[in-house]
């Protein structure tokens, strides 16, 4: 009875490592736009994932430059909805002898004045005549 037990036992070890899922797991805290490294992931065996959960690759890292779409945890599961491509985004200004270049996408154009949202989600007021305000 021992011994069935035993074996009983060692096959579950066994299965549950065959039926393992690799995945991409947080190794400290990933703050909401924060660039994701490799030194913030380590790979992980899991049993199963959320449903609607598409485990990310490690490809996806070192292809191009991604960022968080959200706050994780340290241990967190990453799926590829939690993680965005990273596109820069600028607005180039001339006013004659000067250009000016700034991150962010134009929201609003009038006569006097162009609005602008950066990336952290500030909006930044810029006259047409070089203030800014």
């Amino acid at each position: 009875m021992l011994r069935l037990s035993g074996l009983f036992i060692l096959l579950a070890i066994l299965s549950s490592k065959l039926f393992a899922i690799n995945v991409i797991i947080a190794k400290e805290d990933i703050h909401f736009n924060n660039f994701i490294t490799l030194e913030m992931i380590t790979m992980g065996n899991v049993q199963s994932v959320k449903r609607n959960c598409i485990p990310a690759t490690i490809d996806d890292f070192k292809a191009k430059k991604v960022q968080a779409t959200h706050y994780m945890k340290r241990g967190y599961v990453l799926c590829k909805d939690d993680i965005k491509e990273f596109n820069q985004k600028s607005v180039l200004f001339d006013f004659g002898a000067i250009e000016i270049e700034k991150n962010g996408r134009i929201i609003f154009e009038n006569d006097d004045y162009i609005r602008i949202k950066k990336s952290n989600g500030d909006i930044e007021k810029i006259y047409k005549d070089g203030r800014i305000k």
